[in-house]
């Protein structure tokens, strides 16, 4: 029985090429959002979500880190995907023809350097593939999309140019969600676990939360704040190490940050993806 898979977007989408890099010839279930993809995981009609978190370039996808806490699902891996932006029109369009480009923000803001350059105006829209079907649906030889080869193929678009990324290292992560938490073996290779905390409501308590980490040499990868029901004194952290729950050190870590936080929530143990390292 074959696998399904959820993802953002439409087939030729970039999320829909990472499902398919990931878990190569299974089922995959075309959403509409991050949260419609995760909350198909959860109501069992899919298997896994591979979920878009943050790229190269443009820095992290808007919302999906306030989803993750709330979704109730586990991260069980990561991965990388090298982006590629094609700039692509109808088969009888030029470059010179092209007044506006749709796509997702971040597919914009990763060619924002060659839209100024050739005078295109961007154009938001909910996903890079989608942006195709608008300028197939349209049948206006200005209008362009910004997406992968691969939709270029599905929709019998043109490339009109390649490679349009500002730069040429663009890379995205994606997040790969399960219904259950899935911890490997520590087998002394790297592992990032990822996790949700509140600090507690007293002076340099971040500070002593997060000290325990140094005192034992384990490395935090990311680190980020969240306001929580819109109150500017209170602010969720989610969190990046380089560490197993089965190694001594970290439960050294965490023993101290139980102690200066008032909530706690572990999201996934997973090992690192080779690209970090690179």
């Amino acid at each position: 029985m074959k696998l399904k898979i959820a993802y953002q977007g439409v087939p030729g989408a970039y999320s829909y090429i990472a499902a398919q890099t990931i878990y190569p010839d299974q089922e995959y279930i075309s959403c509409l959002s991050f949260e419609q993809a995760m909350d198909s995981v959860q109501s069992g009609e899919a298997d896994f979500a591979v979920i878009p978190v943050e790229n190269s370039n443009a820095g992290r996808v808007s919302d999906v880190h306030f989803l993750l806490p709330q979704t109730g699902l586990s991260i069980v891996g990561e991965f990388f995907l090298r982006i590629q932006h094609q700039l692509l029109g109808l088969p009888d369009a030029e470059l010179k023809d092209i007044k506006t480009a749709s796509s997702h923000p971040q597919a914009l803001a990763q060619c924002s350097t060659f839209l100024k350059k050739h005078n295109i105006r961007p154009v938001q829209r909910i996903d890079t593939a989608l942006s195709c079907q608008d300028v197939i649906n349209n049948k206006d030889k200005s209008q362009a999309a910004i997406a992968s080869k691969s939709a270029a193929e599905i929709y019998g678009l043109k490339i009109l140019a390649p490679d349009i990324e500002n730069a040429n290292n663009n890379t995205t992560r994606f997040l790969i969600m399960s219904p259950k938490a899935i911890i490997p073996e520590d087998d002394g290779s790297n592992f990032i676990t990822s996790f949700i905390f509140k600090a507690k409501n007293i002076p340099a308590a971040l500070y002593k939360a997060l000290g325990g980490f140094a005192t034992n040499g384990i490395n935090i990868t990311k680190l980020e704040s969240y306001l929580l029901e819109g109150k500017f004194v209170s602010a969720q952290f989610y969190v990046e190490i380089e560490s197993h729950p089965a190694r001594q050190n970290f439960k050294n870590a965490f023993e101290e940050l139980k102690f200066f936080s008032s909530e706690l929530h572990i999201l996934g143990t997973y090992q690192a993806h080779p690209y970090r390292y690179l």
